[in-house]
């Protein structure tokens, strides 16, 4: 099936699928960006009806973007649900306008929206993949994370084969990962054969949060209030409060959440002369949860502007 989109409005697909392609999970998701014109995302999913995947290609032409969405389903009933995700994992039902007209009123953000019109939020496909995946990204690179989920995937997913170019497996359930993974005993040497190489504390985090996702006992979808999803997160062990920002930025859609403590923030923050330079990081920290303030309700969208100052950008004279 296909659906196009209206494209009256500025729309940053390309920053979507490139924040996808730097976290791109080997074997279960393939994204290309190579041409900023033709731009494809393809993923397996487990699904109600079964093990199913998705081909997404965003075409850029005249009148703006069209998107392409082929589907390789289990069961034809899942098809509703999928094309939501899509659509989430985009976000294509935020009104690009009112964000950017309401952040550019910051005289230094303003360049940022004026070369980046459009910005999005990437969503999910799979709420409880996301958060796996935030625990493991907790104090490491983007790309050591996807490292480590690359063999988590490898080693405890179920093998899948698709028409769809580069798909070969689909991510494991909570409860594959939580009967996967043993967390070493104290004091015990970690073995360098373990299937997510992590430390201790880390594994025994990780594995103890898919086991109560499993079970039902801690609650991860786009239904649940966001106030009572961080304050369920970070009651648990391991959990703080970047990451219930950060899954409640992609899994409920949270315009407002704010990451205290990313040091990318405060990175694309000095870049754009939004902090001074002469701030210890905590005070730097302090200092720019209070800038934000003035960004709410869209501190999610900022935060994608200021990430993406951080990853391509050069330091900017104040």
């Amino acid at each position: 099936m296909a659906f196009s989109l209206v494209t009256e409005h500025p729309l940053d697909l390309e920053g979507v699928f490139r924040f996808l392609a730097a976290r791109a999970i080997a074997g279960v998701e393939v994204v290309e960006t190579h041409d900023p014109q033709r731009l494809r995302y393809a993923r397996t999913l487990a699904l109600p009806g079964g093990p199913s995947a998705i081909d997404v290609v965003a075409a850029r032409g005249p009148g703006g973007w069209t998107v392409r969405l082929d589907l390789e389903l289990a069961a034809a009933d899942d098809e509703e649900l999928v094309v939501a995700r899509v659509r989430r994992l985009l976000d294509l039902d935020t009104d690009p306008i009112e964000v950017d007209a309401s952040l550019a009123g910051d005289p230094l953000l303003a360049p940022l929206i004026a070369e980046r019109p459009g910005i999005r939020v990437p969503g999910v496909m799979e709420a409880h993949e996301l958060v796996i995946r935030a625990l493991v990204g907790q104090q490491i690179s983007v790309a050591a994370a996807r490292t480590h989920l690359g063999r988590l995937a490898a080693g405890l997913g179920t093998p899948y084969e698709s028409r769809f170019r580069g798909l070969e497996r689909v991510f494991p359930a909570a409860a594959d990962i939580a009967g996967g993974l043993t967390a070493p005993a104290a004091g015990e040497a970690l073995n360098p054969d373990r299937v997510l190489r992590l430390p201790g504390r880390a594994i025994a985090s990780i594995a103890d949060t898919a086991r109560v996702l499993a079970v039902g006992d801690l609650r991860v979808d786009a239904d649940v209030d966001p106030v009572q999803l961080r304050a369920a997160l970070v009651a648990r062990p391991g959990i703080g409060p970047w990451t219930a920002s950060y899954i409640a930025m992609r899994v409920l859609g949270d315009r407002d959440a704010w990451l205290i403590g990313d040091v990318a923030l405060i990175a694309g923050a000095l870049r754009t002369g939004v902090l001074d330079a002469d701030l210890t990081r905590p005070a730097a920290h302090r200092a720019l949860a209070r800038r934000a303030e003035a960004w709410s309700p869209w501190r999610s969208y900022a935060a994608m502007h200021l990430w993406r100052v951080a990853a391509v950008s050069p330091p900017r004279a104040r």
